[in-house]
């Protein structure tokens, strides 16, 4: 295998050196010639390798700014080979300046439709070859500045992105449970009211209320009255799966599922259905008998909205069927009836 050539007579640090310069060439003497042409520039660092069996390989390892090509080497196609750095990882947008032994335009011609940037006879003069290779060089690395920037960019768009998204949740979330807030209860109210006077649709609220809850709290505490709060949440979003459903936390103990597009049937159901969920969990609760469970009172409100109405009083609604589920005994689900005026709820 044919190492990588460092010149060693490069009068500068090679750390200090901004441009990679890799010449692959069977010929030792083209090495060597090319070697002594860059040994005075102290922003060149030169690699020779005299195997182009290993030019791919050498040139992924060292990662040149430009690569000098001779086309015609044993065992080696030189054409391929350019296409074989076109094709590799990190090498795409390599300069390639192409050295042949002669002046002919049909094999520059090739040489430019299988990748190459540059072509020039061999061997150049010096200046003309350091000023190609410093001109390849600087493009190939504002290329890769760019590129940078424009990832870092990204990078930040996305961060900047992410963040905003914690930022929104955390605003539409309830500490507590991690469920819709108060604030964006109403918003999505708002939205989907409007959605349904549009379509002539309907539109459902449940209304929760974990029954005996101040009893709970007094007799065990706020953490634990919290700790019920976070479970029942989670019984709420377990129980209410459907992408448009919204299930909030209202204030207190008290919760709430707007339900667009859904019937009275199909809220009665739901509701239902959040009752026994929350049932099933068999929290410990003296109330109303000793050796009760926490439980949940549903109240049900469906309307189809007109001009004359505003989102709130579906939520009066429901709070009435709230209200006469708990005064029927708790723990279950009570349908508004229309038109009747909300009494005050203990």
């Amino acid at each position: 295998m044919s190492q990588p050539t460092e010149n060693p007579s490069h009068p500068c640090n090679l750390s200090d050196c901004s441009m990679m310069v890799l010449l692959v060439d069977d010929q030792a003497m083209i090495g060597e010639a090319v070697r002594r042409a860059l040994s005075g520039a102290c922003d060149i660092d030169f690699h020779f390798c005299s195997d182009p069996q290993q030019a791919l390989s050498v040139a992924q390892q060292i990662k040149p700014t430009v690569i000098l090509q001779d086309l015609i080497m044993p065992g080696v196609d030189g054409l391929d080979l350019l296409k074989q750095y076109r094709a590799a990882p990190g090498l795409h947008d390599v300069p390639i300046i192409v050295l042949s032994s002669k002046e002919d335009a049909q094999v520059k011609s090739m040489a430019f439709a299988h990748g190459a940037n540059d072509y020039l006879v061999k061997l150049p003069d010096v200046i003309e070859l350091l000023a190609r290779i410093r001109y390849h060089s600087n493009s190939y690395l504002t290329l890769q500045q760019r590129d940078e920037a424009y990832r870092a960019l990204r990078e930040s768009q996305q961060q900047l992105l992410e963040t905003n998204l914690v930022l929104q949740r955390l605003i539409k979330s309830d500490g507590l449970t991690g469920l819709a807030n108060r604030r964006y209860f109403d918003e999505y109210l708002e939205i989907e009211w409007s959605r349904a006077l549009r379509d002539q649709s309907e539109l459902s609220l449940l209304m929760i209320d974990v029954d005996y809850f101040k009893a709970y709290n007094d007799q065990h505490g706020h953490v634990a009255g919290d700790e019920v709060l976070r479970r029942v949440g989670e019984a709420l979003s377990v129980s209410c799966t459907r992408a448009s459903d919204l299930v909030a936390r209202y204030g207190g103990e008290e919760f709430a599922v707007v339900m667009p597009g859904t019937t009275a049937g199909g809220a009665r159901l739901q509701a239902e259905k959040v009752r026994r969920t929350v049932e099933a969990m068999g929290i410990p609760h003296e109330l109303p008998t000793p050796g009760s469970a926490i439980s949940v009172s549903i109240g049900i409100a469906t309307v189809r909205p007109v001009l004359n109405l505003q989102p709130m009083s579906l939520v009066s609604r429901a709070d009435e069927g709230l209200y006469l589920a708990k005064r029927g005994g708790r723990n279950q689900v009570a349908v508004a009836t229309d038109k009747v005026e909300v009494p005050l709820r203990s």
